[in-house]
């Protein structure tokens, strides 16, 4: 089979897309699609005509015609099946089967065309295929996408350092009393900054300023030359200004802004200390029972805000988990936490750094967990009958946790629409891009700890509703490890906050 060319025309000839794959002029495929109109009479059943030189195959689509131009000698089986491909193609590109409808997606199916027929020769495809080969994902442009988002998050972080800096400035002076007080220098972190992610250094988190000072920390700020420059106070906020003129969203830390608007009223904050606790769940779940991978690791992390306030210990305690184990950060004196659970400096003269960025102290992994343990189950049972298929999918929830924001991913076949969802506990959105199913429930607690959901989409391999991926957080962790109480070492502050929490990095059924 040797097709010349495939085309979408109106009914008096108008050519609306067309694409050739064969060598020929402008005009001649003009001529050849003004030619056909004439061709095709009324009344007849018949999907090709021929002529001295080619043959046309054809199939009405509402107001316009799909057309085929191949050679005499073509095989019109084969031309037939070629033609029932395109057919399918068209309403999944064109927004409307009208003449403009299909100009709007002109480039599109003309892109889909060169997928199903290569050379003038179909090729054995699908139309999901198609559209999947359509998509066009580059591994270039998502590289690229993340240099400009680091960037992008570099510079938010230098911003923020800036305003904590001015403000840090402010506060200082407002202790002093001096109008005109000479600047301080603000925490830099060269000696203990901690930055997490993947090929990043972690450096000693306590500061070296305190070397040879005596044990009660002098407020009075270190001068330094030029610190009169007060106007440079506003530079961050130009900065972020020019971001959001040149479209970048810009998230402003609402912690940063608490800070703002209470050093404008000389009031320090309320917790000058901020404990984060957080376990990351990684599961795999196999479709007929069992479990492929069971991972969970959690982070203690420590934010100070005053260098007064680094002066600290903190004394935890944990639930015995079998498969519990902890590992220190190389400054945390590893005897006193082994004995008595308590997260302290090895050097007790050194303080906790200060900042906005939260400092790890204490990781912990649990292994060996089943499938008993596992906050959520989710079972999908697909069940194809005629030309439909039906899906069921059910959750049950453990008494361990109360989830929040739960979301089940279901990925679905290729669909011109949304699937019939005939039953559900909860809420459900359709990402028709992805072709992904959303089952979404705020929250699963004593009243809730089981749902369900129907929907059916036409006949599909039951196969393609895996994997299924699952996202939630709850307010409570497998270990239980929680700060009791803070320990001042040089008559700091003992106030403080906690946030615990239980977030999932990747939980699927496949």
């Amino acid at each position: 089979m040797v097709v010349l060319a495939a085309s979408i025309i109106s009914k008096s000839g108008k050519a609306l897309a067309s694409r050739q794959y064969v060598d020929m002029s402008r005009i001649r495929i003009e001529g050849l699609l003004a030619a056909f109109p004439k061709l095709v009479g009324t009344g007849k059943q018949h999907t090709y005509v021929e002529t001295e030189n080619v043959r046309y195959v054809y199939q009405p689509i509402e107001e316009l015609y799909l057309l085929l131009i191949t050679n005499k000698q073509s095989n019109i089986l084969e031309d037939l099946d070629t033609l029932r491909l395109l057919s399918k193609i068209v309403p999944e590109y064109s927004p409307s089967l009208d003449e403009e409808g299909v100009c709007k997606a002109a480039f599109q199916l003309i892109f889909a065309f060169d997928e199903a027929i290569s050379l003038g020769n179909k090729e054995n495809v699908t139309v999901p295929q198609i559209k999947q080969y359509c998509e066009m994902e580059s591994h270039e442009e998502k590289l690229h996408k993340l240099i400009m988002q680091s960037k992008i998050n570099d510079t938010n972080d230098l911003m923020r350092r800036k305003v904590t800096e001015i403000e840090k400035n402010k506060i200082d002076r407002g202790k002093t009393g001096e109008g005109f007080a000479p600047t301080r220098t603000p925490n830099n972190f060269n000696d203990m900054n901690i930055r997490g992610g993947p090929g990043s250094e972690i450096n000693p988190i306590f500061t070296d300023k305190t070397r040879g000072r005596s044990s009660a920390p002098s407020p009075a700020p270190i001068k330094m030359s030029g610190a009169m420059k007060l106007s440079k106070a506003h530079k961050p906020n130009q900065f972020l200004e020019s971001l959001k003129a040149e479209g970048e969203v810009i998230l402003e830390d609402t912690q940063l802004s608490t800070i703002q608007s209470r050093s404008s009223s000389s009031i320090l904050p309320s917790d000058p200390i901020t404990v984060t606790i957080e376990e990351k769940l990684n599961v795999t779940v196999k479709r007929d029972g069992g479990v492929n991978n069971f991972d969970v690791q959690g982070t203690l992390a420590l934010q100070v805000l005053n260098d007064t306030d680094g002066y600290i210990q903190l004394q935890i305690e944990n639930q015995d988990a079998p498969g519990l184990s902890f590992r220190t950060h190389p400054n945390i004196d590893k005897q006193l936490f082994n004995g008595q659970k308590i997260v302290g400096a090895r050097d007790p003269t050194r303080p906790f750094p200060s900042g906005q960025n939260e400092t790890p102290l204490v990781k912990w992994r649990i292994e060996g967990l089943n499938e008993s343990s596992l906050p959520l189950t989710v079972s999908c049972w697909p069940s194809t009958s005629g030309n439909t298929t039906v899906v069921n999918i059910e959750y049950e929830a453990s008494d361990m946790f109360d989830l929040h924001n739960v979301i089940v991913s279901i990925p679905l076949p290729a669909l011109r629409d949304a699937p019939s969802v005939k039953q559900i506990d909860g809420e459900w959105r359709y990402d028709s891009r992805n072709s992904v199913l959303e089952w979404s429930v705020m929250l699963i607690d004593q009243s809730n700890r089981s749902g369900s959901m129907e929907f059916s989409v036409p006949a599909a391999d039951p196969s393609t509703f895996f994997p299924i991926s699952v996202g939630f957080s709850a307010s409570k962790t497998f270990s239980n490890v929680k700060v009791t109480a803070i320990l001042p070492l040089q008559g700091g502050s003992s106030k403080y906050s906690q946030q615990v929490r239980l977030v999932t990095v990747n939980y699927q059924v496949v």
